[in-house]
């Protein structure tokens, strides 16, 4: 529906602006009115709508300046068919070139705002007021300004068309000085902006700031992130490890290095520093950290590597089987971190690479909310999460059963009578357009079995307005709010740490509404970040997944879950292969056992796997007691301890050789 809205837009706005020289030649006023605000109109929704569609007109050099200029060389055309004074349209022509120059000189001014306004370093968290950093610019001025500055031809446009359709100039007259004065005062009041940019502290007294608060907090652990192309869609990697974080005994701080992962970092109270360029890094006074945690391998990861005084570990982001999950780049990390035996053997299996004792199981503090089988109650129709994982990198390490199987096992399962609900990997489609075009066709099926559903789609729609009340409350206490990242530097301050409460009652709530007001039978599609993966194993019955750290994690809840077999590998060979199918359903490429499958679900005691379930939980998560939590605390305090032990052995060594060195051999 929505992509026939796009194509009645897109024919809207071309018929308007082809229209526009034809009935200025005609002349015809009430046409080109008509024309005119119709290619206004299209033009404005197109940006919301349909944004590719205006950058491809971009690439095309048809970008939105050059529009606005050909609607206002057509109104004077027009004028000038229908026999306006040659003042008037002297004055029109003159106006409408001095709006452009205005144009030319706001987005300069605005060019060179944004060039000043830049920190070595941003930060959340820590008390950045004795910075100097300038007031950002009203967003009147500064966000959207082109849209806005362009739309101020409007009164010149409105004033010629009524007087020509009045007989008088008047009201010409004054569209053009609304138009010529308003662009004015826009210019004069961003330079006022600019003044103020210019002064932004340097570099030097930036960097000098942000070390003297993080000497008063004096982090001792460090969770380092970097991501080449980092999105949303990376940043669940930071995200899933901030709770942990929290709970340790010794003092934390995240370092980013993208912008952009600073722009979707969760609620947290932990100190965060974005340094974007390595010098800076460099430049960060960090003598007290002991230890640095790694959630993924990047480039980037040697600029903080050259520590020699912290050990650095790789923590990953979730357990599986892929490759990803052994990789011998790992080598480079003083120790690894995994969450049980399984890990282990997997690093143990990439042959001279990683040794033994570089390896500690310390289980998923992560994992605490999820509920066990024995604690779920089902509803009245199964609930089947089908969480496919992407495509991958290459094809070697495609795993994905979206493409061979995805869009049958969804016809399939709407064909058993149960609720589905589907929770795409956040970076489907990003390389294969086979991926992509069955995510689409997933989404649409699932959509066209809600419209069965339209009562319990009338009760969410009742609950949108809290959820979404719920949803801006929650990122203002994420940090998330409006101005660029100098704003967000400037307005920094030490949180209260007891605000988390409220962070986790309005998240409760928001599920709990968000589940109840969908009704026991509605299917959903799940790509932002709440309702989260775990919330939707609490509320499934089963799992369909790929190889893939979503499968190590559900196995926690010891509920029935099933991989897929796309390739129609003997069973044995499959579980041979990987870990996590040694408690699993498989399930092949045609989902001829899906009914058994689903059976085992709607009758326990039907389900041959659950005794497997049990043995391959320990075995890939570790054992209950201790809790992760503590084990994970005890492995990160005693490596800080031998760190801190190992540099002040360094220092004692380093010592006594200067003092050798002063000594006279000659007595």
């Amino acid at each position: 529906m929505r992509g026939k809205a796009d194509l009645l837009l897109v024919f809207l706005f071309g018929a308007g602006f082809a229209a526009l020289p034809v009935f200025a030649l005609l002349p015809s006023l009430w046409g080109f009115a008509a024309a005119s605000a119709v290619s206004y109109v299209a033009d404005e929704v197109l940006h919301t709508r349909a944004p590719g569609f205006v950058r491809r007109l971009a690439a095309l050099q048809l970008d939105r300046t050059l529009r606005f200029a050909v609607r206002s060389v057509m109104l004077l055309a027009l004028a000038n068919r229908m026999d306006a004074p040659g003042p008037v349209l002297v004055v029109g022509l003159a106006v409408f070139g001095a709006h452009f120059t205005m144009v030319m000189l706001y987005s300069a001014l605005h060019h060179a705002i944004r060039r000043r306004r830049v920190l070595p370093v941003v930060v959340r968290n820590l008390d950045m007021s004795g910075a100097g950093i300038p007031q950002s610019p009203p967003d009147l001025l500064y966000r959207r300004f082109l849209r806005k500055l362009l739309h101020l031809d409007l009164p010149a446009h409105a004033g010629l068309l009524t007087a020509l359709a009045a007989g008088t100039w008047y009201p010409a007259g004054i569209g053009y000085a609304l138009t010529a004065g308003l662009g004015v005062a826009a210019v004069v009041a961003l330079w006022g902006q600019f003044r103020a940019a210019r002064r932004m502290p340097r570099r030097e007294d930036a960097i000098g700031e942000v070390n003297r608060q993080l000497a008063g907090y004096r982090p001792e652990v460090a969770l380092y992130f970097s991501f080449a192309a980092v999105s949303r869609d990376f940043m669940y990697q930071v995200n899933m490890w901030i709770e942990t974080l929290e709970q340790l005994d010794r003092r934390p701080l995240i370092i980013l290095r993208e912008h952009a992962s600073f722009r979707h970092l969760s609620r947290t109270w932990i100190p965060v520093v974005c340094v974007p360029k390595a010098d800076d890094l460099a430049e960060l006074d960090l003598p007290d950290v002991r230890v640095v945690l790694y959630p993924g391998n990047a480039g980037k990861n040697v600029h903080m590597l050259r520590i020699a005084e912290a050990k650095h570990v790789f923590i990953g982001h979730g357990d599986s089987d892929k490759l990803a999950s052994s990789n011998r780049v790992s080598k480079v990390y003083d120790e690894i971190w995994v969450a049980g035996r399984a890990g282990r053997d997997r690093y143990q299996r990439v042959r001279h690479a990683i040794a033994d004792e570089a390896i500690v199981e310390v289980g998923r503090p992560q994992l605490a909310p999820i509920r066990l089988h024995a604690d779920h109650t089902p509803g009245p129709l199964p609930v089947v999460l089908y969480a496919p994982t992407w495509e991958g990198w290459s094809d070697d390490d495609c795993h994905t059963s979206l493409i061979p199987m995805g869009v049958r096992l969804v016809e399939q399962l709407l064909e058993q009578n149960v609720r589905v609900i589907y929770k795409p990997h956040p970076l489907t489609g990003r390389r294969s357009a086979e991926a992509a075009a069955a995510d689409r066709a997933v989404r649409a099926m699932l959509a066209a079995a809600n419209e069965q559903h339209e009562a319990t789609g009338a009760q969410l729609a009742s609950a949108e307005r809290r959820l979404t009340e719920i949803r801006t409350r929650l990122d203002e206490l994420s940090g998330q709010h409006g101005g660029d990242y100098v704003q967000q530097t400037r307005d920094a301050r030490v949180p209260d740490r007891d605000g988390a409460a409220e962070w986790h009652d309005l998240r409760a709530e928001w599920h709990r509404l968000f589940w109840e007001s969908s009704g026991p039978v509605r299917h959903h599609v799940i790509t932002e970040q709440l309702p989260t993966l775990y919330d939707c194993f609490n509320q499934a019955d089963v799992l369909i997944s790929d190889v893939s750290s979503v499968v190590a994690d559900f196995v926690a809840s010891l509920k029935p879950y099933v991989l897929t077999n796309a390739l129609d590998l003997p069973d044995e060979e499959f579980r041979a292969a990987y870990t996590t199918a040694g408690g699993a359903f498989l399930l092949d490429r045609e989902c001829t056992r899906l009914p058994e499958i689903l059976r085992s679900v709607r009758e326990p005691r039907h389900d041959p796997m659950a005794a497997r379930r049990r043995v391959l939980k320990e075995y890939v998560l570790g054992p209950d007691r201790p809790a992760s939590m503590e084990r994970f605390n005890a492995a990160v305090n005693a490596l800080a301890e031998r760190a801190a032990a190992e540099t002040a052995a360094e220092r004692g060594t380093a010592g006594s050789a200067e003092l050798v060195g002063l000594v006279d051999p000659a007595g």
